[in-house]
């Protein structure tokens, strides 16, 4: 591993009307750290994915640089502090194990399907924007796929490979940060279960809710159901002081935290020594990203089957200089 300082810190946020009040400057200056997969295994993960899946060098890195890659675009400015982009705060503890646990598996799921829903919404903008990779004839429109000058990922309209990385990389980050901050695939420490040692659920598999392709033609009460239905009952993300779905910053107060308690984002952690809970969290997000890219060049395949289009659009994303190569 190469894990890099964490690219996320903790701060404290409010709203702008509140913050001059309250002297927010003084405040955000004392800022501690806290961590999502750290840029560096970000990097690791999605080049890991997609540089087996063919992606030319400078293309794979305009996505997965762990630093200024689409992959870590929600990790600055106001993205930081949306839990939904990080797969945040979706934590539980049915009362078997503590009986005032303040929080719901109805709350709980809310939180996960929102970070579901940040993921959909995404990919729906990427299957749109490859639409102008190429022109009706199935050839590369040379403008629209340079990526030379550096993309800037400030989700605005731009070129469209520009549009595309970002948009997969949005919705991919929350992907990987999930299996770093839940129990999907981890144990619990030696010693009883508790808010500071949360079950550990052990999966091997990919979760079924996660099927963001398939989500993205379903109506979202429709895919929002059928989510749910997947999530198991003791599944937990750590709480984290960040926007939550209602739009509130997280009071993680006696709750199952992602500081200290749940994170894996590093082998450093303390959940992440534990049964070998960091490296099983980074290889099913390996194989998640592996998946969804997958499923995004099926779904290009669908929507653009005329003139090779949806193939163009394919090789104009993974080629560094698709108007020559494609």
């Amino acid at each position: 591993m190469d894990p890099r300082p964490a690219s996320r810190r903790q701060r404290l946020r409010v709203p702008g009307a509140a913050c001059a009040a309250l002297l927010c400057s003084v405040a955000l200056g004392a800022a501690t750290p806290a961590q999502a997969f750290s840029g560096g295994n970000h990097e690791r993960i999605t080049r890991a994915a997609l540089g087996a899946a063919g992606w030319h060098p400078a293309s794979l890195t305009a996505m997965a640089d762990g630093n200024s890659g689409a992959i870590v675009a929600n990790d600055h400015g106001e993205y930081f502090g949306i839990g939904k982009l990080h797969c945040d705060n979706a934590d539980y503890l049915d009362p078997r194990y503590d009986s005032r646990y303040p929080r719901t598996r109805g709350q709980a799921d809310a939180e996960i399907i929102d970070c579901i829903d940040s993921s959909v919404h995404n990919f729906k903008r990427a299957v749109a924007a490859a639409d102008r990779l190429v022109d009706a004839n199935g050839h590369v429109v040379a403008a629209q796929t340079s990526i030379s000058p550096a993309c800037d990922w400030n989700d605005r309209p731009g070129r469209a490979k520009c549009e595309v990385l970002e948009d997969l990389g949005r919705g991919w980050h929350q992907i990987e940060d999930f299996y770093a901050h839940s129990n999907w695939v981890d144990q619990a420490g030696p010693g009883a279960v508790g808010v500071k040692n949360p079950p550990g659920l052990g999966r091997t598999d990919l979760p079924a809710f996660f099927s963001i392709a398939r989500y993205s033609s379903m109506s979202r009460p429709d895919w929002a159901k059928d989510a749910t239905a997947h999530i198991p009952h003791d599944l937990a993300t750590g709480c984290y002081p960040d926007r939550d779905h209602t739009g509130t910053v997280s009071d993680c107060a006696n709750r199952v935290t992602h500081d200290g308690v749940l994170n894996k984002d590093t082998k450093d952690t303390p959940r992440s020594a534990v049964g070998h809970n960091f490296d099983r969290a980074y290889d099913l997000a390996v194989k998640d990203i592996t998946r969804q890219w997958n499923n995004f060049k099926d779904e290009l395949q669908r929507r653009y089957p005329n003139n090779g289009r949806a193939q163009a659009m394919i090789c104009a994303i993974t080629h560094d200089h698709p108007d020559k190569t494609c």
